[in-house]
């Protein structure tokens, strides 16, 4: 039986030779065009994992506190009292770089629906983005428009944006990062899932109209970016934030009746991801009318429905008899609610198209029995990885207490101080966080900027908030040059620094989400870095007791070169982590609070290194070295000491040593704090100038406390953390100086180093 497709109009749809044949054994004929499109899509990187799903299942996923793990819409983690939280995170990154600004508005909204969708009102919202050099034209106009889709969409829908990351680095010149991660407190009795069930109860589609946007958008987000990715732009979606908010509320309304069985969001895959993936689910099957589905282009297909990923649809299972009193909620809130299938007994999707079966496939072929590609690591590190762990502090020039040689010419301590301020992965994003309504809702805690992590108060929609004292944390964390460095030893670092900056605020670390944006799994060096990725991710979750509840997988981030040439991003393994704050009032930033105040380091045994540090990479050009290993013992205790030191009062301020090391930490305490630091520290054995001030380390945070609670303070240190802590100096006016070992290295004015690290982004943006 000879196929009606050519091989080309197979490859177009993302689907592999071997694949296609698989297709036809399993339907026992050729797919027409339409079910070829529901396989291309639904068996794509972005649904299916393919090449990801066998590294996940080593993720511990199970807790005291974990309600919900992987396989819904969102993780769901109970808070105590009552109250549960629903969290995810999600990519948009190959729409972004296409079309920045609805790219990363339409990531917002997925988001968010993922966590309504499961009966939670969403409370907050996170990102992390990557983009190039900012001097680069492209580069500012990808950032302008990314940051102002996301404000958009966030502003217009009323939910916080309250905290992220945003680096910045030439690996991401062609294809940025935009991940968007949500927070919602649970309003529903009983959790909302996805399974569908009861034979013929009917199955609503609600929300907005069905256009041609977003055709293909799953295939097109698992493959590479090319010159010809502009041509994609029906692959990008188009949002409409005040039609999302009455869905919000539609939504939640229709939840409490108890008349919905199940839900689902319609993002990647649309039609086709919402019936199969309920159906697979639920162990039942799902016949839906394509006539019946309202929309707002004439002339459409079958393929056209089912792939289209139109904004702010979902798809529910209703209690057979109580359809009508969903729907007159729904046109209550001037949504779209009709009736356009059944659930069936036969475990397939069904879809009928003027009178005529227009695809029929079983659930499991689309949503659970789909290709997996076992794949072998590497005997050996590529060869990038091991010239790079060659490097060593030796090949730098000389330094001493004046400075060093850069290109000839002597920088001082004090310059090279100024220019990491400058740098814009270290600068302050004010002119992001600015664009955003961080107050909306009235329960943001901690402003932007203010600390290592977000802290909202847990408010149910009828509490006033003076009698709310349960708070959550929130933090996005990723150092993508030490994973590019080492993926093993990267990842832990970014489980373990999400959850330091958690315990920074207070909080006590619950669980992850993660967002797993690589390049292409196909070849040794990108497997490699995903693989190890993986289990550094796996035993840090592990150590600190914080298992993952789902996330999100993007590979194929490559940018194909005019030479054909595939040029991936740094692997970027993001964790998002959520944390538990008993009593808000509690908690504390990183910025100094008064003069005369003490400074503290915990966790010095960590020695500080230059590999893959900010400072290498910044002043000398070198990506290259080891990373900081993370020593789980130390870190568990540090955070453990840090949590409590906040609890009792005794902590004013704690922020964590990371891009920067030492000296940018304190920089930065003294910049938020609008107050200066006298800082005496110790050279230590072996180690360069350089290697003290700007080497960074894994597990170490910085503290001031009020002089009066001293004593207690340091028997409390001498007790649980022995001699792993130093009195480093104290909180003074004007200046930061540092001397070590009696070398006067570093007297830096606050306010030039405020105005350096205010301005860096503005000024690149020609603003």
């Amino acid at each position: 039986m000879t196929s009606p497709f050519s091989p080309e109009e197979i490859a177009s749809e993302g689907i592999k030779p071997q694949e296609y044949e698989e297709i036809v054994q399993r339907l026992g004929r050729h797919p027409n065009k339409a079910e070829l499109g529901m396989f291309g899509v639904m068996w794509s990187e972005h649904c299916c994992y393919k090449n990801s799903r066998p590294l996940l299942k080593q993720f511990p996923t199970t807790g005291d506190r974990i309600l919900v793990g992987p396989g819904e819409n969102a993780g769901v983690v109970d808070l105590g009292d009552g109250l549960q939280l629903a969290f995810k995170i999600e990519s948009h990154n190959h729409p972004s770089a296409v079309e920045p600004f609805q790219g990363a508005a339409t990531g917002v909204g997925g988001i968010l629906r993922d966590i309504f969708t499961m009966g939670a009102r969403p409370i907050a919202i996170l990102n992390s983005l990557r983009f190039g050099n900012l001097e680069d034209a492209k580069t500012r106009r990808l950032f302008a428009g990314v940051v102002e889709g996301i404000s958009h969409y966030g502003n217009c829908v009323g939910v916080p944006t309250v905290g992220g990351e945003v680096y910045f680095d030439p690996a991401y010149s062609g294809n940025p990062l935009v991940n968007a991660m949500a927070l919602g407190l649970m309003e529903t009795p009983e959790i909302v899932k996805s399974g569908a069930s009861g034979i013929g109860n009917p199955v609503l589609y609600v929300g907005s109209t069905t256009g041609r946007d977003g055709m293909g958008g799953a295939s097109f987000a698992s493959a590479e970016l090319t010159d010809k990715s502009m041509d994609d732009r029906p692959a990008v979606q188009v949002g409409d934030p005040f039609l999302e908010k009455s869905l919000i509320e539609a939504c939640l309304e229709a939840f409490k009746t108890g008349a919905v069985v199940a839900a689902q969001d319609m993002g990647a895959a649309g039609i086709t991801c919402s019936t199969s993936e309920m159906a697979a689910n639920g162990g039942v099957g799902i016949e839906l009318d394509l006539d019946k589905i309202p929309v707002r282009e004439t002339g459409m297909v079958p393929y056209e429905y089912l792939l289209s990923e139109s904004q702010e649809r979902m798809l529910f299972v209703a209690q057979k008899g109580r359809e009508q009193e969903l729907i007159d909620i729904f046109h209550r809130w001037g949504l779209q609610a009709v009736v356009a299938g059944t659930v069936i007994q036969e475990p397939i999707v069904r879809i009928l198209f003027h009178g005529e079966i227009a695809a029929e496939i079983p659930a499991n072929a689309l949503a659970d029995n789909t290709p997996i590609y076992h794949r072998e690591l590497p005997e050996n590190p590529p060869d990038y990885a091991q010239k790079a762990w060659q490097w060593t502090p030796e090949s730098l020039p000389n330094c001493t207490a004046d400075g060093i040689q850069i290109n000839g010419q002597l920088k001082s301590w004090n310059e090279i101080l100024l220019q990491l301020l400058d740098s814009p992965s270290i600068a302050s994003k004010k002119w992001v966080y600015r664009q955003y309504d961080h107050q909306v809702q009235n329960n943001t805690v901690i402003l932007p900027g203010g600390a290592d992590a977000a802290v909202i108060r847990v408010r149910p929609i009828d509490a006033k908030p003076e009698t709310c004292k349960i708070g959550v944390a929130a933090t996005t964390d990723c150092n993508s040059r030490y994973v590019y460095l080492d993926p093993y030893e990267g990842a832990k670092a970014a489980v373990a620094e999400a959850a330091r900056n958690l315990s920074c605020v207070g909080a006590e670390p619950l669980a992850v989400t993660d967002n797993l944006n690589f390049g292409s799994p196909e070849n040794s060096t990108g497997y490699w870095q995903l693989a190890l990725a993986c289990q550094g991710i796996s035993e840090a979750c592990r150590e600190l007791k914080t298992p993952v509840t789902g996330g999100n997988v993007s590979l194929y981030n490559e940018t194909v070169d005019s030479n054909g040439n595939p040029q991936p991003i740094y692997p970027t393994p993001v964790i998002g982590m959520v944390g538990l704050i008993p009593d808000i009032t509690k908690i504390c930033g990183q910025g100094w609070q008064k003069v005369g105040d003490l400074i503290y380091v915990l966790g010095i045994n960590n020695q500080p290194t230059l590999g893959g540090s900010e400072y290498l990479a910044t002043v000398h050009g070198i990506v290259a070295g080891h990373p900081p290993k993370v020593d789980f013992n130390q870190e568990r205790l540090v955070q453990k000491l840090c949590r409590e030191g906040i609890r009792q009062g005794w902590i004013k301020s704690a922020h964590d040593c990371a891009e920067g090391g030492l000296i940018i930490a304190l920089a930065e305490s003294c910049i938020s704090g609008k107050l200066g630091a006298k800082i005496q520290l110790d050279l230590i054995n072996n180690k360069r100038l350089d290697e003290v001030l700007f080497g960074e380390v894994a597990g170490q945070i910085i503290v001031s406390i009020s002089p009066e609670y001293q004593s207690q303070w340091e028997t409390y240190l001498k007790q649980e953390l022995q001699q792993n802590w130093q009195k480093i100096g104290e909180v003074s006016a004007n200046h930061l100086t540092v001397t070590i070992s009696d070398l006067f290295v570093i007297t830096s004015n606050i306010q030039q180093m405020i105005e350096t690290w205010e301005i860096a982004i503005e000024k690149r943006l020609k603003i």
